[in-house]
């Protein structure tokens, strides 16, 4: 009745069907761009690094460290103490018309530092052609005669110097002084008794009798007693007091602590000896209540002549 419907395979007709092969190889395509902008910048980047790293240096060299007009044309050195220029800027150093830039500020100042007789230093470099260099030196406050084998009779005494912080220095030769110093230092109170092993140039040396000892020079100096003593030796061979011999002949024994009231004790009774006329020949300021003091005799005060008010030591500059 119904006419017969033909049976077709739908996988044998032709229908409209999605473009996949099309979009595949636009995205295929795609993705080999960015690969290769990708690789592209990964050259640049390598290739100006390797130029960084191996142009930067070159480059540096032939614009600064190396360039002429940064070579050290003007040295300007000045210190507060004695040395010679001459002899500081050795000291330093640094070569004749080197570069200032490629200069290590740093060695510089330690070189400097090295040396026992300077305290510090500072370094400065002033483009394009100035190097300033500021010197402290150390201010000696006593000496020490330290046996040393040598000399004739197979020992010698050596001069050294020390500072208020207890370094040691050996005296400066007088070749290596300014012109413009004095030609020989003035004398310093001498330190005995104290351990040769501990003394070596540039050394400090810490104990509690050589600090009192200094300390003691030092608040002696800003004192009255200036102007009406002055300290030869202190003896520090008994480990709990100081033993002062004065220019005049006393023998005065300082604890090792409040020295500053020891200083007082001893002007009150350095203005009585003066009021009566009379000369200290022994005086214990360790004792703190009753202090023994022996006078000297009529005779022997009488032939002592008075201390001149010294005058205060100053530091200078050397430019």
């Amino acid at each position: 009745m119904w006419p017969m419907r033909k049976l077709r395979n739908r996988r044998l007709g032709r229908e409209r069907v999605l473009g996949v092969k099309v979009r595949a190889s636009h995205i295929g395509a795609a993705r080999r761009r960015l690969a290769a902008v990708v690789l592209l910048l990964l050259f640049i980047v390598v290739l100006g690094a390797g130029l960084v790293w191996y142009g930067g240096p070159w480059l540096l060299k032939r614009l600064l460290t190396e360039n002429p007009a940064f070579a050290i044309r003007e040295f300007e050195l000045t210190t507060d103490g004695v040395i010679a220029v001459d002899r500081l800027r050795r000291w330093t150093g640094v070569a004749p018309g080197a570069n200032l830039l490629a200069l290590d500020l740093a060695q510089v100042k330690r070189n400097l530092e090295l040396v026992p007789l300077i305290e510090s230093a500072s370094v400065e470099r002033i483009p394009p052609h100035t190097l300033r260099i500021r010197v402290f030196e150390r201010d000696p406050i006593a000496q020490l005669n330290v046996p040393r084998p040598g000399g004739l009779e197979g020992v010698e005494l050596v001069p050294y110097r020390i500072d208020a912080g207890g370094y040691i220095m050996l005296p400066l030769d007088p070749r290596e002084r300014s012109a413009t110093a004095p030609a020989a230092e003035p004398p310093l109170p001498l330190l005995r008794h104290l351990n040769p092993a501990e003394i070596q140039p540039g050394r400090r040396v810490q104990t509690p009798q050589l600090a009192a000892a200094l300390q003691l020079l030092v608040s002696f100096e800003q004192s009255p007693m200036a102007s009406l003593a002055e300290i030869k030796c202190i003896d520090l061979s008994c480990p709990d007091v100081l033993t002062v011999t004065t220019g005049q002949g006393a023998e005065v024994t300082f604890g090792l602590a409040d020295l500053d009231q020891q200083l007082r004790r001893w002007q009150v009774i350095c203005g009585r000896a003066q009021r009566e006329n009379k000369a200290i020949a022994t005086l214990d300021l360790a004792v703190t209540n009753n202090v023994p003091v022996r006078w000297l005799g009529t005779n022997a005060a009488a032939s002592l002549t008075p201390t001149l008010l010294k005058p205060v030591r100053t530091r200078r500059k050397n430019v």
